[in-house]
């Protein structure tokens, strides 16, 4: 049995704590300054109240972080200011940057994992996954916490960092299409049209963002799509809609201008030239 301290039992922390819990792992969380929603959904997930964080630090070999991401930096200062000696894992939604940030906070004393959850929150039918990237024993022991559980731990390439950066990537295509879904939905109910959208997007592919590989055709149309996402804004703004996303997608496409018509491009290339890196073709 190892001892595991969550901060904090929201939503997705309090079933992480769940999942640990019913592998038979002693799960600590520190009720006080929290809401009484918080509470209840610590009691259903099988967590033991503790009166003070530095308790639970003494008690635990991992600290778990699962909060808001715009508390990430705060929940690792407050660990760091007890001098925490075990395995702290940053599993929040945040840039590679701030991760780096929060790991030489919490350093020398700790091992900091960088992770990135996947998925619903886990239990029942559910199933997540926890990408984890930083010291290999650490990760064998955080493995170790959810084997056979309901959470997936997986290990990211690359160092600290990495479990981020994979996160912001999947979370940059997953939300901004949803975000974007809904402003094609209003602009079609605008017109009267959206029995007509909904058809037309069940005819769709949906495995977009698993195969990077129709990315070269994208490119070499660039050239004509960015024009048509200004006349798309023209269309938003009329119907009192935002224009952002659309503007910003005419400024994404005009990175390609330089690949126009060149379809059998790797998709190397095409990723570097989005960067805006590498020589123009024909230069």
């Amino acid at each position: 049995m190892t001892t595991v301290t969550v901060l904090h039992p929201g939503s997705m922390g309090a079933a992480v704590a769940a999942q640990a819990a019913a592998a038979g792992h002693e799960v600590l969380w520190v009720p006080e300054g929290r809401s009484e929603a918080t509470r209840e959904r610590a009691f259903e997930a099988g967590v033991t109240a503790v009166d003070t964080l530095a308790e639970a630090l003494e008690r635990s070999v991992v600290v778990l972080s699962v909060c808001p991401p715009q508390a990430a930096e705060d929940v690792a200062a407050e660990v760091a200011g007890h001098n925490y000696s075990g395995v702290y894992v940053d599993a929040n939604a945040i840039n590679p940057q701030r991760m780096q940030h929060i790991a030489e906070a919490i350093r020398p004393g700790a091992a900091v994992l960088d992770g990135a959850i996947f998925g619903p929150p886990p239990g029942g039918r559910r199933t997540a996954r926890l990408y984890l990237a930083g010291d290999e024993q650490a990760v064998g022991l955080v493995e170790g916490l959810f084997k056979d559980s309901h959470l997936q731990p997986r290990r990211a390439s690359g160092g600290i960092g990495s479990a981020s950066a994979l996160k912001m990537a999947f979370a940059s295509y997953q939300k901004a299409a949803r975000t974007l879904a809904g402003v094609a939905h209003a602009l079609a109910a605008a017109h009267g049209v959206g029995a007509e959208l909904t058809a037309e997007a069940e005819v769709m592919a949906s495995n977009i963002l698993s195969d990077p590989d129709y990315l070269p055709s994208v490119a070499a149309r660039a050239w004509r799509w960015a024009p048509e996402m200004q006349d798309i804004a023209e269309t938003l703004r009329a119907a009192s809609l935002p224009m952002d996303m659309a503007e910003a997608a005419a400024a994404v496409l005009s990175r390609w201008e330089q690949d126009k018509d060149q379809y059998d491009l790797p998709v190397p290339a095409v990723l570097t030239h989005l960067r805006g890196e590498g020589a123009k073709v024909g230069s």
